[in-house]
């Protein structure tokens, strides 16, 4: 857990008192965060040119936007111990549903997002419950959902449309004003930011404070930890869990509104393959793969190691296929270095409480 320390010493790590060094230390995003600065370093010496400068700032963070929302979302879930291999193709899924509906029913793009919504709020529902109620490995559980909605993108899309694009969304009634609100450009000391970049940050403080400052957000950390142990403290595991995948759900729908309005089409494959990327992100952040652990800001953190890179290959003029390379190297890296912060994190643990024990002696 990401919170800072307490007085009462406790078997638990989390709650040792430490000093604020070492507590700094043991948060979740330390790694994320020293990862970020050495490919920022990286690529300030390698192309300085284009990189130290406001516009290679924009490019960066356009570049990590969408990625750090649904980061953020998945981040959630991790910590509250489940997986969602359905989030990414749901960002297709959404975009699809809300761009037919604008254009073959000529709904207001307002309604046709309201709609893209209440589905994607139904299918997370359904990945929670079918979760909770079967004991199935929610990896398993949402894989099938994947495939489902995969299938249905191209096959619903081709047979209203002939083609797997849904063109001319742009021409829906209050298209300007939804852009304007989720997508749009907006200039800062000259240079052209988008307001996806607004969202990101608004959302990751908001998760943020919630994990740490709420007690929904000491659920989810009880949830992910021992789901078991957290039920018999009266914590309604079954209901956090179903939660979290519909906050994935929404997550994966804002992105797709996203999409939908800064391209002004839909593409049936969108977001397929990106459910991984979210995963990445999310590992390298800080998030342990067994749950109980993890921070939303480290998460961001993990989605800007990748805008970075994603911007820093192509600045630097470089064959764009090697950033699987990278991905797969970084995702090595970050489970070493998160393993190795664990395992401090527990040292230092075990030497505040021998200090506790031999004072109270």
């Amino acid at each position: 857990m990401a919170t800072g320390t307490t007085t009462a010493p406790g078997s638990d790590e989390r709650v040792a008192e430490v000093g604020f060094v070492r507590s700094f230390l043991r948060r979740p995003e330390v790694g994320a965060l020293i990862g970020a600065l050495v490919v920022w370093v990286f690529f300030a010496i390698v192309t300085p040119e284009n990189w130290i400068s406001l516009t290679g700032v924009a490019r960066i963070l356009d570049s990590s936007a969408t990625l750090g929302i649904m980061a953020v979302a998945v981040a959630l879930l991790m910590i509250g111990g489940e997986f969602d291999l359905s989030s990414g193709v749901m960002t297709g899924t959404t975009g699809i549903i809300a761009g037919l509906l604008a254009t073959n029913l000529d709904l207001n793009i307002w309604s046709a997002m309201f709609v893209a919504l209440a589905f994607a709020l139904l299918v997370g529902y359904l990945n929670g419950f079918m979760v909770i109620k079967t004991g199935l490995p929610s990896f398993i559980v949402t894989l099938a959902t994947f495939f489902i909605l995969r299938g249905a993108n191209v096959g619903v899309t081709r047979l209203i449309t002939n083609q797997v694009r849904v063109a001319g969304i742009d021409e829906a009634a209050g298209f300007m004003a939804a852009r304007t609100l989720l997508n749009n450009e907006f200039t800062l000391f000259g240079v052209e930011f988008r307001t996806a970049i607004l969202w990101w940050v608004f959302i990751t403080i908001l998760a943020s404070w919630v994990l740490l400052r709420t007690k929904y957000g000491s659920w989810i950390f009880a949830v992910g930890g021992d789901a078991e142990a957290a039920r018999n403290v009266g914590v309604p595991a079954n209901a956090v869990k179903i939660s979290l995948f519909m906050t994935t759900a929404t997550a994966a729908w804002l992105v797709g509104m996203m999409n939908d309005l800064r391209l002004r089409s839909a593409v049936a494959s969108q977001g397929i393959g990106q459910e991984f990327v979210y995963i990445i992100a999310a590992v390298i952040g800080g998030c342990l793969l067994t749950g109980g652990y993890g921070s939303a800001l480290g998460a961001s953190i993990g989605a800007l190691i990748f805008g970075m890179v994603r911007v820093g290959i192509v600045f630097a003029g470089w064959d764009t296929d090697w950033f699987f390379a990278f991905l797969g190297v970084m995702l090595l890296v970050a489970v070493l270095v998160n393993n190795f912060t664990r395992a401090r994190a527990e040292a230092v643990t075990t030497a505040a409480k021998s200090g506790t024990d031999k004072e109270e002696q």
